[in-house]
């Protein structure tokens, strides 16, 4: 299925780049829209201060790369670890940098400037497909966040607790806003879920209900995708524990219960004299490092319980730690829907520049920028997905799954939206999409189903139309 916002975002870019050709700030910006429009898709994580920002980015791309600084920290692929510091009075220092345990050690600059940028790269195939940028804290009168909106495609939004002050953070600026369409870019990230409960080997559990039931409340819906429960450090452990690390985990696992969790009621415990196992304190500190209390708890626990090997216990912790469920929200929000979200991107930045910079033709541009906004059916199918796969929505098993197959939940292109290979040809391709065309209209007046369900259901038969209108094109060619 074609893109048609995509379409209509790269024509607004070319023809304002052509009305504003004497213009050599205007220029400049939609230079920079243009060059953003065919990189990367652009993935910030912002939030409060000690919110496990750098934490999630490791644990999501599997190294330790984040430094921890106040600066602007973008992060792409590279074949060669580098890192450069961009001041914003326009000197460039390259930093210094070596590998160090599988990760990057970088030597930040220690008071960076608020509009300097530090640009990272490091050979890693989860940075292929994007580019994550950590920002500093999120301050009370939201410049960063402004300055996020501006700069990213996307945002996970990683928070302890979803606060009232995270609401109102959430709540976008009059520039960045667009009216009736779902906020597609944001997921929020309950960052730190191993501390939920006060840290009780329950705590992923309680942390994800939590989640589930925030997702759902009135006020953040129209805020954000979803809300997922991950713990970053849980869920970094598991994607780089060694063979030693196991070992360790063993011999705790090894020892009788009520005797070990005496010793895992505190750090001064664990690593103190006295301690029941043999397992030196460096060993120890190692471990507490690593996995946190918490950590070493749930590890112990889940290999009395079965998990008899490292390659066992790292996925029961990156299971358990809620990064599975965020790298596929990922996927299926963002990575799979960059198109979608390349294209508000650049007419949202396009709307800016012709709101800072009066031209003859930029009520004539600023009005098909809010056509297409408002058009953009591709932008509903992103927030219908996301209801449905969180249960913001709920139908009946068999419609839930068709409805997130033709809204694009499993690839955008024809084939995959009807359940079938992408070499299907056009006569079934029609008739299959046909069918499903007639039963969704029914099921969108269908008495028996909530305001929510037929808007589902009113959605999936525009999509249907849609991949109609594609078929037809092809056979006019």
């Amino acid at each position: 299925m074609n893109s048609p916002l995509h379409d209509a975002a790269w024509e607004l870019l070319t023809t304002a780049r052509s009305a504003y050709r004497d213009d050599a700030v205007a220029v400049g910006w939609l230079d920079d829209e243009i060059d953003r429009f065919e990189g990367p898709l652009r993935i910030a994580i912002a939030g409060p201060s000690r919110s496990g920002r750098s934490t999630l980015l490791n644990a999501i791309v599997g190294d330790e790369i984040a430094p921890v600084g106040s600066a602007f920290t973008w992060y792409q692929d590279s074949r060669i670890p580098q890192a450069v510091h961009y001041r914003s009075d326009g000197t460039v220092r390259e930093l210094p940098v070596s590998r160090a345990g599988g990760g990057l050690r970088c030597e930040v600059p220690i008071d960076p400037g608020p509009d300097d940028e530090i640009v990272v790269n490091w050979p890693s195939r989860v940075l292929r497909p994007a580019v994550l940028i950590d920002t500093p804290g999120a301050d009370p009168a939201g410049t960063v966040l402004d300055r996020v909106r501006t700069e990213a495609d996307a945002i996970l939004y990683a928070t302890p607790h979803l606060t009232d002050r995270d609401l109102r953070a959430l709540w976008p600026d009059p520039v960045h806003e667009v009216a009736g369409c779902p906020a597609v870019e944001t997921i929020v990230v309950l960052s730190r879920a191993d501390e939920v409960t006060g840290g009780r080997i329950d705590a992923l559990t309680a942390a994800r209900l939590t989640a589930r039931r925030t997702d759902r409340e009135v006020a953040v819906r129209g805020l954000c995708q979803t809300v997922i429960a991950v713990s970053g450090l849980i869920g970094y452990a598991g994607r780089r524990l060694g063979e030693a690390e196991y070992q360790a985990l063993a011999t705790l696992a090894e020892q009788r219960r009520p005797e070990l969790d005496e010793h895992l009621l505190s750090v001064d415990r664990f690593t103190g004299a006295g301690f029941p196992v043999p397992l030196d304190e460096p060993a120890r500190a190692a471990l507490l490092d690593r996995l946190g209390l918490f950590g070493i708890r749930l590890a112990t626990t889940l290999i009395r319980t079965g998990s008899a090997s490292r390659p066992a216990l790292s996925g029961q912790l990156v299971q358990r730690s809620g990064l599975t469920a965020l790298r596929e929200a990922v996927s299926e929000l963002f990575l799979n829907r960059r198109p979608q979200l390349k294209a508000r991107a650049a007419l949202l930045g396009l709307r800016a520049v012709l709101r800072a910079r009066p031209n003859p033709d930029a009520g004539r541009l600023a009005a098909a920028i809010e056509h297409a906004l408002a058009s953009g059916h591709e932008l509903r199918e992103l927030g219908m997905l996301a209801a449905l796969r969180y249960g913001r929505t709920a139908l009946p098993d068999d419609l839930a799954e068709e409805a997130r197959r033709l809204l694009g939940g499993y690839g955008t292109g024809i084939g995959a939206r009807l359940g079938a290979g992408e070499d299907i040809d056009d006569a079934t391709a029609w008739a299959r999409t046909e069918k499903a065309l007639i039963r969704w209209r029914e099921e969108a007046e269908n008495p028996a189903f909530t305001q929510d369900q037929r808007r589902v259901a009113q959605t999936v038969v525009r999509s249907c139309e849609g991949l109609l209108t594609d078929l037809a094109e092809k056979q006019d060619l």
